[in-house]
C-alpha cells in the first residue's frame, strides 16, 4: 500500500476553536511521522488522548511499523496514550520537545 507524500492534518475542536492538532507524514517506507500539539492555555483532558487515537487509527499509520513522534515536553497525557498505542517507546528531549519513536503492534482483527 502506498500512501501520498502529503502530509495529513489531523485536528479536533471545541466550539470551533482547535484544541490540538497534528501533522502526520509518511518520511519512508513502514513509517509515520506525527508532530502533535495543543492550543495555548488549559485543554480540558481527554483532548489529546482522542488526538492520538484519530492519528494511530489513520490508514497509513495503522500500515506502518514504526512511528516517531514529537511532543510538546512536559505534555504527559499525549505521551501517555502514545506508549499505550505501541511498544518499546524510547524517548528523548529536544529543545522544547520530546521525541518519541516507537513501534506499531500489528492491527488486531476484530473478534466475529
Amino acid at each position: 500500500m502506498t500512501f501520498p507524500e502529503t502530509p495529513r492534518h489531523v485536528e479536533i475542536k471545541n466550539g470551533g476553536q482547535v484544541v490540538v492538532a497534528a501533522e502526520v507524514t509518511m518520511p519512508a517506507a513502514g513509517t509515520a511521522r506525527t508532530s502533535l500539539r495543543a492550543a495555548a492555555g488549559h485543554v480540558a483532558p481527554g483532548w489529546r488522548t482522542d488526538l492520538v487515537d484519530a492519528v494511530m487509527d489513520l490508514p497509513e499509520v495503522r500500515a506502518s511499523h514504526r512511528l516517531e513522534a514529537t511532543v510538546p515536553l512536559g505534555d504527559g497525557e499525549f505521551l501517555g496514550r502514545l506508549r499505550e498505542r505501541t511498544t518499546g517507546a524510547v524517548t528523548r528531549p529536544a529543545g522544547s520537545t520530546v521525541l518519541l519513536d516507537a513501534t506499531i503492534p500489528p492491527q488486531r482483527l476484530p473478534s466475529p
